[in-house]
């Protein structure tokens, strides 16, 4: 089997996979973000434990909810694909390495591993972004 050949017959497989994870992490992304409108009492309380801001008013929730709207749904259109996907990377990457206490007493938080395999996927797409063509606004460096 030649490289092409088999870079073509991976590529529709390949699109489909990527696709997935993106709408994965996805809805995930969009359920946190809506949790800024929805419920900013909860996220003042979040950004308190987690990263030690404790003046996060009701307003300034509905701000960082907007700017992370706008990240999530570039992210999930496929736009200007490095820098969506590498700022939603970043948002998790920081979310996840902000619990590491909650890992300490992994019998009593088992909920918060969950956030590495999500990582794994975010990572996954920024790596193989140009890749990620199906539904995407931007083919941009598409293979």
């Amino acid at each position: 089997m030649s490289t092409t050949y088999a870079s073509d017959a991976l590529a529709k497989p390949l699109s489909r996979s990527l696709l997935a994870l993106r709408l994965g992490v996805f809805i995930v992304m969009l359920m946190w973000t809506l949790d800024k409108f929805f419920n900013p009492a909860h996220s003042s309380k979040v950004f308190e434990s987690f990263y030690g801001i404790d003046w996060l008013s009701h307003n300034f929730s509905y701000i960082i909810g907007f700017i992370e709207l706008a990240l999530v749904i570039g992210f999930v259109t496929g736009f200007s694909r490095r820098w969506t996907y590498g700022g939603i990377l970043l948002i998790h990457a920081v979310s996840t390495f902000s619990s590491y206490k909650m890992y300490m007493d992994p019998f009593n938080n088992l909920l918060f591993f969950a956030a590495w395999p999500m990582l794994a996927a975010c990572l996954t797409l920024y790596w193989l972004r140009d890749w990620d063509t199906l539904f995407s606004l931007s083919n941009k460096g598409a293979r």
